[in-house]
């Protein structure tokens, strides 16, 4: 879970790069690495890791205690938020890609926007969650969410002409500017 947390990170913090890179230098690359990180977004942390969170590591929680309901609704909230922030980034990429230049203040407020907000989700869920999970939940229930979030070493294996998110990481990495590993 904690990996799935830094390759996210790493995508976000990518994207603060590009961006800022396509300050220096716009470009149609810039905005294909852009695109790539969003779609990352979208499939990954919204269609498979959110929702496994939602299920097993929430859903164990709220079984085992009531202390941490509160923290929970708002991360829950902030899963959703996370989609629309997503969706105000692709079209301020597109006004950009469309418009140009004079966009590209605007796309970089939503880069920035996004990554603060993002900031801040990963905190609570690090620094409140995964303690309390660590004292209530017992071994069964990490074997549980251990084995969920292991299935999500291949979210496209049943759609033939997808790539595997892991390959797209791989790729987002090597071609940000600055990249590191």
């Amino acid at each position: 879970m904690l990996s799935e947390h830094r390759r996210l990170a790493s995508v976000v913090s990518g994207m603060l790069r590009v961006v800022d890179d396509m300050v220096c230098s716009a470009g149609s690359t810039s905005a294909m690495l852009m695109r790539a990180m969003l779609y990352f977004i979208q499939e990954f942390p919204d269609q498979i890791h959110h929702p496994k969170e939602e299920q097993y590591l929430f859903g164990r929680l709220r079984e085992r205690t009531d202390e941490c309901n509160g923290v929970i609704e708002e991360l829950e909230r902030q899963h959703d938020e996370g989609g629309q922030r997503i969706r105000a980034l692709e079209r301020a990429l597109t006004r950009y890609e469309l418009a140009g230049a004079d966009m590209l203040p605007a796309l970089r407020e939503e880069v920035r926007n996004y990554a603060d907000f993002y900031a801040r989700h990963r905190l609570l869920e690090e620094s409140v969650i995964l303690p309390a999970a660590q004292r209530y939940l017992t071994a069964a229930d990490w074997v549980e969410i251990d084995e969920a979030f292991g299935a999500n070493r291949d979210p496209f294996e049943s759609i033939e002409n997808e790539s595997n998110l892991g390959d797209l990481y791989a790729l987002i990495v090597q071609t940000m500017p600055n990249a590191q590993s």
